[in-house]
C-alpha cells in the first residue's frame, strides 16, 4: 500500500499556490494594457508594417488599422485563457490516454503490465478534475468572456454583416455553441463515468476473484476503447483544431492523440520508477521498464510520422488557405516549431533505440521528462498561434504559462498520488498477475 509522502504533498501544494500567484500576476499585467501599449506591441510584432497572419481567418473582414487593432486586442487579452486552456486540454487528454492504454492491456489479456495497472488507474483519476477546468473554460468562451474560439462570434455567421465569414457560415452546422457545449459535456462526463466504472470493477475483481466480474471488467474496457476512439478525435476538433476554423487536417486527430499518449506513457514510467525507488512496488523490474521504454520509443516515432506527414502534405499542395496554418507558426513560432522536433524525435531516437539503455532507470526517466516537456510544447504550438498570435514573447505570457504549468502539475501530483494511496497496488484478483510478476523480456 502506497502512502502519500508528506514531503511530496507539500511540494504539490506549493506548486499549486505558486502557480496561482504567477498566473494572477500575469493576468493583472495583461489586463492593465491600454490601446497605446497594444499599438506599440503591434509595431514590435510587425516591423515595417508587414503583417503575416497567424491563420487565414485574419484575411476575412475589414483590413484597416482599426480592424487590426481590434484583432490584436482580442489576441492579447486571450493570453490568460489560452495558457490555462493549453494545460487543461493537455492534462485531460493525457489522463484519458492513460485509461486508454489501461483498457488496451485488459482487452489484449496482456500479462506483463498487470502490476502497473493501479498506476494507470491513478493517472486516469485526474480525468474529472481536468474535465472541470475544460468546462469552466468552455463556459467563459460561450458567455463571450473569452475569445479563444472566434467562430463563436455571431457577427461572423450573420449574412450581410461587414465581418461575415462564408466559410464559418457553412461550418455552422457543427461549429455552433449549443452543439459545442453538448459535445464538451459528453466527453467529460463520459470519460469520468468510465474511469469510475472501471476502477470500481477492478476493485470488485480483487474482492470477489469472480470470472463473471472479470468478464464485465473486460467488456467495459472494450467499451471505453470505442468511446475514446470517437471522442479523442472529436475533442481534438472542438478544443484545438477549431481555434483555426478555416483550416483542417485529416492527420490532426492522430497528431493530437499520439502526443497525449506518449506523454501518458512518460508519466506512467515516472510514477512506476518512483514507486520502485521508494520500495512500495518491488515487483516492477528492468523487464517492465524495458517494455514501457519500447512503447515510449514507438509512440515518439509514431508522433514524428504524423508530424512529418501532416506538414509534408500541406507543403506539397501549397494551397494558400491551408499552408497559412504553418506559415504563421514559421513566422512567429519558429523556435518552438523546431524545439518540438528535437525533444520528441531526435533525443528519443538517439537514446531509446538501444535495448540495453531501456533498462536504465535514470536514462529512461530523464527521457520521459523530456518527452512530457516536448509534447506540452506541441499543445502550446497548437493553441497559441491561433489565439494570441505573435504576442507571446512578453513577460506576462511567461508568467501566465509558467503559472498554469505549475498549477496543473501541482494539482496533478496531488490528485494522482492521493488516488494511488487509496488503491491496493497489486490487483490480486487479476488472473494474469502471476504472469506479470515473473515476466521476463526474452531478448
Amino acid at each position: 500500500m502506497y502512502s502519500f509522502s508528506p514531503k511530496l504533498r507539500l511540494y504539490s501544494i506549493i506548486f499549486i499556490v505558486l502557480g496561482l500567484v504567477l498566473f494572477g500576476a500575469g493576468y493583472f499585467m495583461n489586463h492593465g494594457m491600454d490601446d497605446a501599449k497594444i499599438e506599440h506591441m503591434m509595431e514590435a510584432a510587425h516591423p515595417g508594417g508587414v503583417q503575416a497572419p497567424t491563420n487565414s481567418s485574419e484575411l476575412v473582414g475589414p483590413q484597416d488599422h482599426a480592424a487590426h487593432l481590434e484583432h490584436a486586442k482580442h489576441q492579447i487579452h486571450n493570453q490568460p485563457l489560452a495558457a490555462i486552456h493549453t494545460v487543461s486540454v493537455f492534462l485531460f487528454a493525457l489522463s484519458c490516454c492513460a485509461l486508454f492504454f489501461y483498457c488496451i492491456q485488459n482487452a489484449a489479456h496482456a500479462g506483463w503490465s498487470i502490476i502497473i495497472l493501479r498506476v494507470m488507474e491513478a493517472i486516469a483519476s485526474f480525468i474529472p478534475y481536468a474535465g472541470v477546468l475544460v468546462i469552466i473554460i468552455m463556459l467563459l468562451n460561450v458567455t463571450h468572456v473569452g475569445h479563444i474560439f472566434h467562430w463563436m462570434d455571431p457577427e461572423l455567421t450573420t449574412p450581410g454583416d461587414k465581418n461575415f465569414d462564408p466559410i464559418l457560415f457553412e461550418k455552422k452546422k457543427f461549429l455552433n455553441i449549443p452543439f459545442y457545449v453538448f459535445r464538451t459535456l459528453f466527453y467529460v462526463i463520459g470519460a469520468s463515468f468510465f474511469v469510475w466504472k472501471l476502477k470500481s470493477l477492478s476493485k470488485k475483481v480483487d474482492e470477489t476473484k469472480s470470472r463473471k466480474v472479470y468478464a464485465s471488467y473486460y467488456s467495459w474496457s472494450i467499451g471505453y476503447i470505442a468511446f475514446f476512439g470517437f471522442c479523442s478525435a472529436a475533442w481534438a476538433w472542438d478544443w484545438l483544431m477549431s481555434i483555426d476554423p478555416h483550416w483542417y487536417s485529416t492527420m490532426y486527430i492522430w497528431y493530437a492523440m499520439v502526443s497525449a499518449w506518449a506523454s501518458a506513457l512518460a508519466v506512467i514510467i515516472l510514477i512506476s520508477v518512483y514507486l520502485k525507488k521508494t520500495g512500495v512496488l518491488p515487483q516492477f523490474n528492468d523487464n517492465h521498464l524495458h517494455d514501457l521504454g519500447v512503447f515510449l520509443f514507438a509512440l515518439s516515432m509514431l508522433w514524428t510520422y504524423t508530424w512529418f506527414a501532416q506538414f509534408m502534405l500541406y507543403w506539397y499542395a501549397n494551397v494558400p488557405e491551408e499552408v497559412n496554418y504553418f506559415f504563421g507558426r514559421f513566422e512567429y513560432y519558429k523556435s518552438v516549431f523546431w524545439i518540438i522536433l528535437i525533444l520528441n524525435f531526435f533525443i528519443p531516437l538517439s537514446v531509446l533505440v538501444s535495448s540495453s539503455i531501456k533498462r536504465n532507470y535514470k536514462v529512461v526517466s530523464t527521457i520521459a521528462v523530456i518527452v512530457i516537456c516536448g509534447q506540452w510544447l506541441v499543445y502550446f504550438n497548437m493553441v497559441m498561434p491561433g489565439t494570441v498570435g505573435p504576442f507571446w514573447k512578453t513577460p506576462e505570457v511567461l508568467l501566465l504559462n509558467l503559472g498554469s504549468i505549475l498549477f496543473g502539475l501541482g494539482l496533478f501530483i496531488f490528485v494522482v498520488m492521493t488516488a494511488l494511496s487509496k488503491l491496493q497496488l497489486m490487483p490480486v484478483g487479476n488472473p494474469f498477475l502471476k504472469e506479470s510478476k515473473i515476466y521476463e523480456y526474452p531478448f
